[in-house]
């Protein structure tokens, strides 16, 4: 299986959550995975992915411009359909505890359901997740200072979510 994720990122931690939750992905052995910075991932591979994740700093509670600029690039996909029934997943990092994470993630949940993308998210039973509280995706506060991009925690949920991703592509795509 195929999996695109596609990142923004600022500061690097961004782009480290991305490099976890591949990882994760890579971990079944089943997934040939794709990380690209959102300046060099091309809209026109997506319909060759089984599954798409997107990620990015959150901006006030809301999608990152340099991601909200390749989402809007999405539109002839819309039109022709070719992204209906592709997984999708969402991750995104904020600085501050209460910066918006959970209303970043549903943002970035909402162009995936207007192109007919199956979400999956992070359920409460994954141990991971089990006290972390969202279930939207992976959202983590990255605090400005230090030179620590993630905590351990935070490279398990994206590892979580990646493991995530591959087990409910194969059901989608296998059958399984």
């Amino acid at each position: 299986m195929k999996i695109c994720i596609v990142y923004d990122s600022e500061g690097g931690h961004t782009e480290a959550l991305a490099k976890a939750i591949a990882s994760g992905a890579e971990l079944s052995g089943e997934a040939t995975v794709y990380v690209k910075h959102v300046e060099d991932a091309d809209v026109r591979e997506l319909p060759e992915m089984d599954a798409i994740i997107w990620g990015c700093p959150g901006h006030f509670g809301t999608i990152s411009s340099g991601l909200k600029t390749w989402i809007d690039k999405l539109g002839y996909l819309w039109a022709e359909g070719k992204l209906i029934n592709k997984v999708g997943a969402v991750f995104c990092t904020t600085a501050t505890t209460h910066g918006g994470l959970e209303a970043t993630l549903l943002n970035l949940i909402t162009p995936m359901l207007h192109q007919g993308m199956i979400i999956a998210g992070l359920p409460g039973n994954i141990p991971e997740n089990a006290l972390y509280g969202t279930y939207y995706g992976v959202g983590i506060t990255c605090p400005i200072e230090g030179d620590e991009l993630l905590t351990e925690n935070d490279q398990a949920l994206g590892k979580a979510l990646g493991e995530r991703v591959v087990q409910v592509t194969k059901r989608m795509t296998q059958g399984q």
